[in-house]
């Protein structure tokens, strides 16, 4: 199977415009969700992970560790050179889900009106073992975080 590439947000739905008040006549579309990842391990500790196009909503983030790292570890990754999130230790095998921290939670809403590059920091000491993969899902939307077209744009 090959790869098709979309630009901008796909809207899925049976009622594409609001003519009524009942179900079947209510407008229903909803912006698709995608999702990135990119496998990290020990010898590599900070790096760029992924650019989230503009006015996107994030809706999870993951850390998967698949190969415990040979001392704790702590996660942190930075969306547009903003610091947003810490996870606590990594010490096993296993997913981690992240959350905004207290100073970023708009950016789980919207990442902003430019596409916002993902940066990751992993802190261990001596680390000598370690893998693991950052994913985060999140909702296409356009650059100003709108997930319906307007009138003209239909």
């Amino acid at each position: 199977m090959g790869f098709a590439t979309h630009l901008g947000p796909w809207l899925l739905g049976t009622v594409k415009n609001t003519t009524g008040t009942t179900s079947g006549t209510l407008r229903n579309m909803g912006a698709t969700t995608v999702s990135q990842s990119v496998n990290v391990v020990f010898g590599t500790l900070t790096g760029t992970a992924f650019v989230l196009p503009a006015g996107s909503q994030i809706t999870d983030i993951k850390i998967v560790t698949t190969t415990v790292f040979s001392a704790a570890t702590t996660a942190k990754l930075s969306i547009g050179a903003v610091d947003f999130t810490t996870t606590g230790t990594i010490t096993s095998v296993g997913g981690i889900s992240l959350t905004a921290n207290a100073t970023t939670p708009a950016l789980f809403l919207n990442v902003g009106t430019t596409d916002a590059i993902v940066t990751f920091t992993l802190a261990g000491t001596a680390l000598s073992t370690g893998a693991a993969t950052i994913v985060i899902t999140y909702v296409v939307r356009a650059t100003d975080g709108v997930a319906n077209p307007t009138s003209t744009e239909q």
